[in-house]
């Protein structure tokens, strides 16, 4: 992981927000609505957050799109986010350009249909140049999952010569993490009233501040990420210092 920037941004608020993007099948159902209704719900809820993050002084967004523990859900369900995924890439490729957001996604790719991921490849390329907003999407992620898949790979290059295993340290691993490219999060943010992380970003948030808050995904306007984001200008972030 390159130098860490400034904890917070211009505006005195974070510069990294993650999301743990949830309550879209709530959402549905108090519809009366399958629950892909909801998902498409939230993926529209995506661009507006996003569009928002430039004035609120937010470079970074990374969002919670898809777990690895999510394909314990129905086949349908599974399959219609999928098929959602496809059509975001689809639909948003040219306003995310447009709009000068640096796309990128992390998890295990494997696992995906090689198209969505053809996709995906695309859209980063497509993207690359734009610096406006950093946008990065969690598909087929669980952070336990990552930290396995760095550690091999870190394990690699100690047994093939390229890594001394006696200069291993703490800032060693996340260069061999998902998030190599990302400075660590401030703020990370779930939806839908649940207190819980979810092996989302366990590593890079050792010192991140948290927000649950009640309101279901879809439902998660501009206006309540602002009021978030201003709360946290109030927060005292030590980093284990204590503070006189």
């Amino acid at each position: 992981m390159g130098a860490q920037p400034k904890p917070t941004g211009p505006t005195g608020g974070p510069r990294h927000v993650a999301i743990i993007m949830d309550g879209n099948g709530r959402w549905a159902t108090q519809r009366r609505r399958p629950r892909l209704f909801g998902h498409q719900a939230g993926a529209r809820r995506v661009r507006e957050i996003v569009e928002a993050c430039p004035d609120l002084g937010v470079d970074y967004l990374t969002v919670f799109a898809f777990s690895t523990e999510n394909w314990k859900r129905t086949q349908s369900e599974v399959a219609g986010l999928m098929n959602l995924f496809r059509r975001y890439i689809t639909r948003e490729a040219k306003a995310l350009k447009a709009n000068d957001v640096c796309v990128r996604f992390i998890g295990d790719r494997v696992r995906l249909d090689p198209k969505l991921v053809a996709m995906m490849d695309e859209l980063e390329a497509l993207t690359a140049n734009c610096s406006t907003v950093n946008l990065t999407v969690a598909i087929n992620y669980g952070s336990r999952d990552e930290v396995a898949r760095a550690t091999k790979r870190l394990a690699r290059d100690v047994a093939n010569g390229r890594l001394d295993p006696n200069a291993v340290d703490e800032e060693t691993l996340p260069r061999y993490l998902d998030t190599c490219f990302l400075p660590d999060p401030d703020l990370v943010i779930r939806t839908s009233g649940e207190a819980r992380i979810s092996n989302f970003l366990l590593w890079q948030s050792a010192y991140a501040e948290y927000e649950f808050i009640d309101t279901l995904w879809p439902d998660f306007t501009a206006q309540e990420f602002r009021s978030v984001l201003q709360g946290f200008g109030t927060r005292e972030r030590r980093f284990g210092a204590v503070v006189a």
